[in-house]
């Protein structure tokens, strides 16, 4: 595998040589719903056409065929896996996202995450191109970053028990918004860890831009590991404007993003159209106009 292994060194990703690494790329929908597209000939498609460094594999831990109601387990470690490999394959890193959203406050399944990271991580740790995302959205008022940091306290630990190196992502409360939160009270027994931001351009403006941007002149490092270009339901219209002031920010920061989602669901922030059956060979007219953007952006 020719990807060096990533670290976090102040708000930046740096790559082995000491240089800023920006990743940009793709958020699969469900895994346990739309498997399909984690699959080798994709991969190699965004990275070779549209030119993805990172693609990210969302195992949901609740909602129906989550990881922790009533999925099967082994049928998603193997699409885990089997995303982890085509990602190494095609020279892209790989988010493995524990996608908590219902189960709003991280410690429902707490047991279950550390069982998963526990049997998850020694597969990789030879693999370079791997990132741990261990709390998707923490949400809810009682939820705060308080809950979450003890939360990750206890998972990082797991993750650092196999592999010393591995990026490690925390969500923020409030749907991974407050940044500013976890600014205040950084997590200190681990220094290479990035805080996620994520945000939906036809919800989330000039607010939440300026939080991200106040979190990162304090030297938080942050990281989106989802955002969308429509609103924060994942349906409704395009706000392509609202969305490059985004991707300006980001670029000017250097913050490292992945878009969602993967799938052909009927609904605006998806990339494949609901009739299109395809899982690789797309071409624009499969695409919705989400996918097109997002390809269009990729490759400026």
């Amino acid at each position: 595998m020719s990807l060096e292994r990533l670290h976090v060194d102040g708000t930046f990703l740096k790559n082995e040589s000491g240089s800023i690494v920006q990743l940009k790329g793709i958020s699969t929908s469900g895994i346990g719903w739309y498997p399909q597209y984690v699959n080798e000939l994709l991969f190699k498609e965004f990275k070779e056409e549209w030119k993805s460094d990172i693609i990210r594999i969302a195992m949901y831990t609740e909602e129906d065929d989550g990881y922790c109601s009533d999925g099967d387990k082994e049928f998603l470690k193997s699409v885990v896996d089997k995303g982890v490999k085509a990602a190494a394959d095609n020279d892209m890193y790989a988010i493995v996202d524990w996608h908590i959203l219902s189960d709003n406050n991280p410690h429902i399944n707490k047991e279950e995450a550390k069982k998963f990271f526990e049997e998850m991580v020694p597969k990789y740790v030879d693999y370079t191109n791997v990132i741990y995302e261990i709390c998707n959205e923490p949400n809810g008022n009682e939820v705060t970053w308080q809950v979450v940091k003890e939360y990750a306290e206890e998972i990082i630990p797991i993750i650092r028990k196999y592999d010393k190196k591995a990026v490690i992502l925390v969500g923020t409360p409030k749907w991974s918004q407050l940044v500013l939160e976890a600014e205040k009270d950084r997590i200190t027994i681990d220094d290479n860890l990035m805080y996620v931001l994520h945000f939906y351009a036809g919800t989330h403006k000039d607010e939440l831009r300026e939080s991200m941007q106040k979190a990162i002149d304090k030297g938080l490092p942050i990281f989106v590991s989802e955002y969308g270009i429509v609103d924060a339901s994942g349906n409704g219209a395009v706000n392509l404007e609202e969305t490059e002031k985004w991707i300006a920010l980001m670029n000017k920061n250097k913050v490292s993003y992945c878009m969602w989602n993967l799938s052909n669901r009927n609904e605006t922030s998806a990339m494949v159209k609901p009739e299109c059956d395809k899982i690789h060979g797309f071409e624009p007219d499969d695409l919705t106009p989400a996918g097109n953007w997002l390809k269009e952006m990729l490759t400026r």
